[in-house]
């Protein structure tokens, strides 16, 4: 990760007047699974189209002495092992009044520094899409050590206290109900922006399901059931692929990320398509026909611009459970809470109406929004210039994703909610956050 160690040594960024000046984001993240990087590898595709140069830095490298390895190892290690625990940790800092904890604020307080020397010169916004980062990022602005707009993108469908920073210019959100949440929080300058998702995501013709199928070796004829666990393969990925196996309603296809021996395991248990790390996640979305997730995380996003239908199933604790709520009180995805349920649900996904309205709202959701480059734009003094021919992105030792160009719509005004057209015509009344929201109680 490139950093600068000598914060005395360069100018901190400042804001610039409309249209002139360095037009330098920096976009902050953490390899903690891989949605929080997935998502700012989508906004610096979207930023270089449009003629930004774009630094990016994970979050965890920001933390002196290898506590940012640690920290990602201990949540993973809860994640796997103790369950219950994650689950406990994760309520007890959903408490907006006490965000963040001493413990907290003392780790975030030792990437201050760091933070602040990786920031070139000619940076004029900063956008995190990791909680942890928007925290630090909103103590500088607030001591005013960092004087170029700070942002935040929302990875989650439901946002927990700690994605809510003080001193973060903007919180954009993929959709009303994260940003009904994130407003009902205290979030400032709160903007629904839509998704970034790779462009490769779009629905899948007849050839296209057909060859994908036969790429991946899947059966050409039967329902596919695409089921995921992030990354890292955790929760009771084993239990819920025998029950899909056992409705008979469709063939499991399991990824199990980088978890091999799950992957090997599942071989053993008798499930036929079981995969580790795949590469191409668009053309195996072509091949299959639901998905079926525990996480909530960008592969959902993923899944709704390929025009699948979405379950939650048997989630993992904390975000897990609190995004499908989320999800489902968008409309956006089914949330099976009782195994009893899970053949009739997928039924209905694959076959009934329930499935097609699914499909409709997901593509409508990436359709409709204008997406979050306007949003960062405004902040940043710029005019939105044209989409560039060949963007580049450093950031050492990963892969871009593929450039897409991204037609705007005008520029939104932050605070202010967009409406993203039909896709959120019917918000269920019981979400009073989301009616507040969208009636205009915006304190």
């Amino acid at each position: 990760m490139p950093h600068r160690d000598d914060l005395a040594s360069e100018p901190a960024p400042s804001a610039l007047p409309l249209g002139s000046g360095p037009r330098r984001i920096v976009l902050i993240s953490a390899s903690v699974g891989a949605g929080h990087d997935g998502a700012a590898a989508g906004l610096a595709d979207r930023l270089t189209a449009y003629g930004f140069l774009v630094d990016r830095y994970d979050f965890l490298d920001l933390l002196p002495a290898r506590a940012g390895r640690l920290l990602c190892s201990g949540y993973h290690r809860l994640l796997t092992w103790a369950p219950e625990g994650y689950q406990r940790l994760y309520k007890a800092t959903d408490q907006g009044s006490a965000r963040p904890g001493a413990l907290w604020r003392a780790l975030f307080r030792a990437a201050e520094h760091r933070t602040l020397a990786a920031l070139p010169p000619d940076t004029c916004a900063v956008v995190s899409t990791y909680p942890g980062a928007s925290q630090v990022l909103g103590t500088l602005r607030r001591r005013g050590l960092l004087t170029v707009p700070a942002l935040t993108y929302l990875t989650d469908f439901s946002v927990h206290a700690m994605w809510v920073a003080p001193g973060i210019d903007a919180h954009l959100a993929v959709h009303p109900v994260p940003a009904a949440q994130a407003h009902a929080q205290g979030a400032a300058g709160v903007t629904v922006a839509g998704p970034v998702t790779d462009p490769r995501f779009t629905p899948a013709t007849t050839e296209q399901r057909a060859a994908a199928r036969a790429r991946f070796g899947l059966p050409a004829r039967v329902p596919l059931a695409l089921l995921v666990a992030g990354s890292w393969g955790v929760g009771p990925v084993r239990q819920a692929a025998a029950e899909i196996q056992k409705t008979g309603i469709a063939v499991p296809v399991v990824v199990c990320g980088r978890n091999q021996a799950l992957a090997e395991q599942l071989r053993q248990d008798g499930i036929e398509h079981a995969f580790g790390w795949v590469d191409d996640m668009p053309g195996l979305m072509h091949a299959c026909d639901v998905l079926v997730q525990n996480a909530g995380g960008l592969t959902s996003l993923e899944a709704l611009a390929a025009g699948l239908p979405v379950a939650s199933y048997r989630c993992i604790p904390g975000h897990g459970q609190t995004n499908a709520q989320a999800l489902e009180e968008a409309g956006l995805a089914a949330w099976i809470r009782e195994p009893a349920r899970l053949g009739p649900v997928l039924t209905e996904l694959l076959h009934g109406p329930r499935g097609q309205a699914q499909r409709a709202t997901g593509i409508a959701l990436h359709e409709s929004a204008p997406g979050p480059v306007p949003a960062i734009t405004e902040r940043t003094g710029h005019e939105l210039a044209p989409a560039a021919a060949s963007p580049t992105v450093r950031h050492a030792g990963r892969q871009r994703l593929a450039l897409t160009a991204v037609t705007a719509a005008a520029a939104v005004s932050l605070g202010v909610a967009a409406p993203l057209a039909h896709a959120y015509t019917k918000v269920p009344a019981r979400f009073t956050a989301v009616a507040h929201y969208l009636d205009g109680d915006r304190r």
